[in-house]
């Protein structure tokens, strides 16, 4: 027994030891404040995250050729970012970079995605986009408005898919019409 008494000494100060609970902890202000992207910048991803919604609602309605034209407004949006808008919060030259290599990646997949046939070889580039531009999203810290990202589990033979929503509401376009409400929410870019 005496062997434990340290311990419980231990556990008791290491416990008892932070801000009484009582009080009410202060959180530095630069934490809870979103960075305020600049006004041209926000508009513009506005724009991406407009035309890639319209993507997906495509591949939920099933429509080639809403997939295919909203694929190339959306390739359009995405070469019109104006990434040069951030470099007053990029003063280490890591963000635009690094949103240049995902923008490039939604460019190819969408190209892809324009020259295939199926509705599922389209799906897969449209998993890509989906990839891309949700870690574009959480690279430039957008925070206009909340972003979910939903997934299918049983989406190209269980591997599972994702995609990206303004609501929690599971529409799923892998699967369209027959399995509409499969899905969950995974994750959030919600920049605070």
């Amino acid at each position: 027994m005496r062997k434990y008494i340290p311990f419980i000494c231990i556990c008791f100060i290491a416990c008892n030891s932070g801000p009484s609970s009582k009080k009410e902890q202060t959180v530095p202000a630069e934490t809870t404040e979103k960075t305020a992207l600049p006004a041209g910048f926000s508009h513009s991803f506005e724009k991406v995250l407009g035309n890639y919604y319209i993507l997906r609602d495509g591949f939920v309605a099933e429509d080639s050729e809403a997939v295919n034209k909203a694929a190339a407004e959306l390739a359009s949006a995405a070469t019109a970012l104006t990434l040069d808008e951030l470099k007053p919060l990029d003063p280490e030259d890591l963000i635009i970079p690094t949103a240049r290599t995902y923008i490039s990646g939604i460019e190819s997949e969408l190209k892809g995605l324009s020259g295939e046939k199926d509705m599922e070889s389209q799906r897969k580039a449209f998993q890509m986009v989906t990839a891309n531009l949700y870690d574009l999203a959480r690279t430039v810290r957008y925070g206009d408005e909340k972003i979910y990202l939903l997934h299918c589990p049983m989406a190209f033979n269980d591997t599972g898919a994702d995609w990206l929503s303004s609501t929690t509401e599971i529409k799923n376009p892998y699967f369209g019409s027959r399995m509409l409400k499969c899905g969950f929410v995974k994750d959030s870019v919600s920049v605070q």
